[in-house]
């Protein structure tokens, strides 16, 4: 039998040991896994060590995480393929003539691999080789150029197929179809904004981003010859989806046509070959080990905190504010905001969703300004797409986010971790606006759902 400890004293424990092993850069599987016994020791009893195998083995047993290492190898082959080099060389030389229209052209290659790969760091990285280089060369600003690549490659957060929507749908117990399917509209809702944001930028101050000078742009038929090696990947694109959509194909089922899709593809480019296949799987082995590990530990975490009464304590200290509906969300969105600096996004979803969401759950979410609110059987999926582009903006939050260190990595020596800094802050700004309008207009979130489910 554990010692007797009040809650408010044990979440300032919990949580300060936490950051505190954080901060000593020991990784987040094993802080949350080992401060859980620990405490589970300390504090804990026989209920709840017999609690934790069955909170844990629920999580091992799912049938929807299998979609995880298919879609992660799925972007990992598609990246060996070339696609990405291939699919930016043809919409730059697109947009090349307009100002501006590499940024633009290299936000859209991003918005098209997010709708591949599902996955951040492997666009970060590939779009980074590729088009920082040509964006610099041609005299493109630094922090446009930089900030159209963190933009651009946070959209694989939220476009589907989206490795954190399938995690986020295991948690959240919401259906991960449908919130694949919600998460369209409000991901190309952002690349508009980000595409917008650039275009009126140069347009204003053609310097920040030159149009490309008439000996490099291409004619019109070249320009049609160009976007046959598009065709492939842009295929896979809509099978994968389309599959979903329609009905015909679970997620899981889709990640596998999409994967064996991705091979095709690779094979198309005479790309396929064993050691991709090696490399491709070693990447997908170190990744998904990653997220199930922390998995675990922040299950079992979170288990024994809600178990001890800290999902009450935090819901009444929340209420008790005082503050009204979107009040408390706003907050929320702050709390998310300030962790996103310090911790990956998986941390995140694990420790605060199980606590959040059924905060949520308990409200109404009337319209603001007499616009149409949120049915209470749409909250999970309505707030799954927030909490997704929240965590777009802890990617490009300092001094942690992702991103920032995934463009750094390969960034020119010119390019200094401050100017990287500094061109994420006007696109995080558009992140706002356009989480602000999923708050604000619901619909953009649920309609699709709604009539593709006949809901």
């Amino acid at each position: 039998m554990g010692w007797e400890i009040d809650i408010a004293w044990l979440t300032l424990l919990l949580f300060g040991s936490l950051g505190i092993l954080l901060a000593l850069g020991l990784p987040m599987a094993f802080c949350t896994g080992s401060l859980a016994v620990v405490f589970l020791f300390l504090f804990g009893n026989s209920a709840i060590l017999n609690m934790m195998p069955s909170r844990i083995f629920p999580f091992m047993t799912d049938y929807q995480l299998s979609a995880v290492p298919l879609f992660i190898f799925m972007a990992a082959m598609l990246e060996k393929a070339g696609i990405i080099e291939e699919l930016f060389d043809a919409v730059y030389k697109w947009l090349g003539s307009v100002k501006g229209g590499l940024a633009a052209a290299t936000v859209l290659a991003c918005t098209a691999l997010a709708a591949m790969v599902g996955v951040v760091g492997a666009t970060e990285v590939t779009m980074g080789m590729i088009a920082l280089p040509a964006m610099l060369k041609r005299g493109y600003d630094q922090k446009l150029a930089c900030g159209s690549l963190l933009a651009g490659g946070t959209l694989g957060i939220l476009i589907p197929p989206s490795v954190m929507a399938i995690v986020y749908a295991v948690v959240a117990q919401q259906s991960l179809g449908e919130l694949l399917v919600g998460s369209i509209f409000p991901g190309f809702l952002l690349s508009g904004l980000y595409i917008a944001y650039i275009l009126i930028r140069c347009y204003i101050n053609p310097k920040l981003g030159p149009a490309l000078p008439p000996e490099e742009r291409v004619s019109t038929r070249e320009k049609f010859a160009l976007l046959r090696k598009t065709i492939a990947p842009l295929l896979l694109i809509i099978l994968v989806l389309g599959v979903i959509f329609v009905g015909i194909a679970t997620p899981v089922e889709a990640a596998g046509i999409g994967t064996f899709g991705a091979l095709f593809v690779s094979a198309l480019h005479r790309r396929l070959n064993w050691l991709a296949v090696q490399e491709a799987a070693i990447a997908t082995l170190k990744a998904t080990a990653m997220v199930m590990w922390i998995f675990f530990g922040a299950t079992m975490f979170v288990g024994f905190f809600i178990v001890k009464g800290g999902q009450t304590f935090v819901a009444n200290t929340i209420l008790g504010t005082g503050l009204p509906p979107y009040g408390i969300l706003m907050l929320m969105m702050v709390i998310l905001f300030v962790l996103g600096m310090f911790i990956d996004w998986v941390g995140i979803l694990l420790l605060t969703v199980p606590i959040f969401l059924p905060i949520m759950k308990t409200l109404e979410w009337g319209g603001l300004f007499g616009l149409p609110g949120v049915r209470t059987e749409d909250v999970p999926l309505w707030y799954g797409v927030i909490f997704m582009v929240n965590m777009q903006m802890a990617f490009l939050s300092p001094p942690f986010g992702y991103s920032l260190f995934y463009l750094k990595s390969v960034a020119p020596p010119e390019i200094t971790m401050a100017t990287i800094f500094r061109a994420a802050v006007n696109f995080m700004a558009l992140q706002w606006l356009g989480v602000g309008l999923c708050i604000l207009f619901p619909s953009i979130v649920t309609w699709l759902p709604s009539l593709l489910y006949a809901r």
